[in-house]
Order: structure tokens, then C-alpha cells, then sequence
């Protein structure tokens, strides 16, 4: 059975003209599903009885079901999402004094093979549908019954990797008759799949782009990130340039410092080379300690001794703020302890 969720509005107009349906009901429909959070079709009460066996009969709904559900002390709240598979992902809420953002899953595992990841090691089952994405913003809404503001694609999986149902993802949570959730309000976060940031760029969705770039030299990034060994730093930061031509966007480089690895001064200086001239921001990042991992995170010393150098040296950084790390902050560890039962 189809799930519904995974049509943009335009696509849901087309279906519903193959039922034999005006245009118009999509959009009612639409509105049900996003704006109201509707988990059956017989709570639309102003479509008609027909029309409601109808989509009982083509579609589904995809409800998630919550396996898990950790709170911080600081409110940081983790969701381990049953998808109706078998499979499970995972979903992040944060507090900020700009609103509720939600880190999302793009897919239930992971491809990259990142070294300091949580999702590294477990096996990858598959991309996530449009639909199963916009899923986790729903489920998250309901159980806590607020609105999302931000929406961050930073959870298990490369999103650029599940390209398409991410782009159309976004255009259902950007589409003002659903979530209505601003592209700018929008970030998603990439490893360096190069012809993809160039995609990106030419769909001009003015979403923010996150670089993962942790380290300054191709022989260290490659260590970290084997997509490196693909696609290498020059050609990275090639990439991110066209992605700011063609939106006039900044884009925002995250980088996981590691103890004695790419924390000291001279990493800071080959970074403020390689990003010198590009409107960019710098979201130096604590790293987080995974099981069987070979990193560990950088002292607080030599974490603002960084930060302090990029800014000095006219290139705009900030220390993420520190968010669950007393529930199993790194995303895919929640998973993974799952998959151990």
C-alpha cells in the first residue's frame, strides 16, 4: 500500500486525479495530514464517506510507533522510531531560545563509514521514503504536542545519498499549506558528496548546507571520512563555492575536534587557508565518545584556543552547544543498542 506522506502536494493532485478526484481535495487532505496530525482517514470529517474508503484503500498513513524515548536533564529528548519494518531509527528534539529543532534520519544505517560515528559499524538496511521522513516530524509533534521550528537532516544516514526523497521531503515540510516550516529554517548536513552539492545548488531551496569537514589535510580527512578518498578537500570546497554562488547562502563547516588529532593550532591555520574568502561560519564541534571508538573528545582548553584563532583570524566560529550527553548523544548509538537486543 502506498504511503501518502510520500507525495509532495502537486504529486498528491496527480494521484487524486487518477481516482477521479478534483485537485482541490488533495489539498484538504494535505491540510489534514500536516496541519491537524490526523492518524485515520475517518477523522476528516469534511471529506465525503466515498472519498475516505477510497484512501483507506490506496493508501496508508505510516503512523510511527515509539520503540524508546530519552530525556535529558538539559531537555534534549531522543526517539527511537519504530518504521514499520523491523527496522528503527532515530530522531532528536532540542531546545533552543530560537525555537524546537529536530535532528532527522535520512536512512536506517549508514554508507560513509565516518570513523568517529555511532552509526559505523552497523549494517545498512536501507534508505528512508519521503514519507517515512517527514514521519519523524509528525510523530514528534504529537507526542509532545508542540511545533517544530528547524529541522536539521543530521541524524543516521548521508542525506545526499537518499538525494531525491530528501529534496522531496523538504518540499513537503516547506509547502505553506502543510508544516510550513521555512527552507532557511532548513539545514542539511553532507560528508562531501560532491556532484550532489552541485544538485543541490541548482534546486536553489535556500536550505543551509553543513559541510562535514573535520580535518585540514587529504591524508587526514581520508583517515576520518573514507568519502575523502573520492572526493577530495579541493574538490570539496570547489563544490560549497558553486553552492553559495548559485544561492548566495553561507554555509556552515562542522568540525569534530579529537584529542591530538585535529586540535591544535597548526590544523587551525591550514583552516583558515582553505575557508579564507568563503562565506562560510565554522561550528566547532565537542566530539562525542562512541563505543569501540579510537577518538576521543578535545580538551576544553584547546577547544577555545581554536575557536579563538579562526575568529582572530576573521573567520566566524562557535562551539556547539553540549546537548544530551547523558542519553546516548552520538546519533546511532540509540540504535545500536537496540540492534544488540
Amino acid at each position: 500500500m502506498k504511503n501518502i506522506k510520500d507525495y509532495n502536494l502537486d504529486e498528491l493532485k496527480e494521484e487524486f486525479v487518477k481516482l477521479g478526484e478534483k485537485p482541490f481535495r488533495a489539498e484538504q487532505v494535505f491540510k489534514w495530514i500536516y496541519q491537524t496530525n490526523i492518524t485515520t482517514f475517518d477523522e476528516m470529517t469534511n471529506i465525503s464517506l466515498e472519498l475516505r474508503e477510497k484512501l483507506k484503500q490506496e493508501f496508508s498513513l505510516c503512523i510511527y510507533n515509539i520503540i524508546k524515548k530519552q530525556e535529558s536533564s538539559d531537555g534534549t529528548k531522543k526517539y527511537l522510531f519504530d518504521v514499520l519494518d523491523g527496522n528503527a531509527i532515530e530522531t532528536v528534539l532540542m531546545e533552543y531560545k530560537y525555537g524546537k529543532s529536530l535532528c532527522i534520519s535520512s536512512q536506517i544505517g549508514c554508507k560513509m563509514g565516518c570513523k568517529f560515528c555511532a552509526s559505523t559499524g552497523i549494517k545498512f538496511e536501507r534508505s528512508l521514503t519521503s514519507g517515512e521522513i517527514v514521519e519523524q516530524v509528525l510523530a514528534v509533534q504529537k507526542d509532545e504536542n508542540i511545533k517544530i521550528s528547524n529541522i536539521v537532516f543530521m541524524g543516521i544516514g548521508e542525506p545526499l545519498d537518499n538525494y531525491e526523497n530528501v529534496v522531496n521531503a523538504i518540499k513537503i515540510l516547506n509547502n505553506p499549506k502543510g508544516l510550513n516550516i521555512g527552507a532557511r529554517h532548513i539545514s542539511i548536513s553532507t560528508s562531501g558528496l560532491v556532484p550532489k552539492i552541485y544538485d543541490l545548488a541548482n534546486e536553489n531551496l535556500q536550505c543551509t548546507l553543513s559541510i562535514s569537514l573535520h580535518a585540514t589535510t587529504d591524508e587526514k580527512r581520508s583517515k576520518l571520512m573514507p568519502i575523502n578518498n573520492k572526493y577530495n578537500i579541493e574538490e570539496l570546497l570547489n563544490a560549497c563555492k558553486y553552492y553559495i554562488e548559485k544561492t548566495n547562502r553561507r554555509i556552515s563547516f562542522e568540525y569534530a575536534l579529537a584529542k591530538d588529532n585535529n586540535d591544535n593550532i597548526e590544523d587551525a591555520k591550514r583552516l583558515v587557508k582553505l575557508l579564507k574568502g568563503v562565506l562560510c561560519h565554522v561550528n566547532l564541534i565537542p566530539i562525542n565518545k562512541i563505543e569501540n571508538g579510537e577518538f576521543t573528545k578535545s580538551s576544553n582548553e584547546n577547544i577555545m584556543k581554536f575557536r579563538d584563532y579562526l575568529n582572530e583570524k576573521g573567520i566566524v566560529a562557535t562551539i556547539r552547544r553540549e546537548l544530551g550527553s547523558d542519553i546516548d548523544a552520538a546519533c546511532g548509538q540509540l540504535r545500536r543498542k537496540n540492534l544488540k537486543k
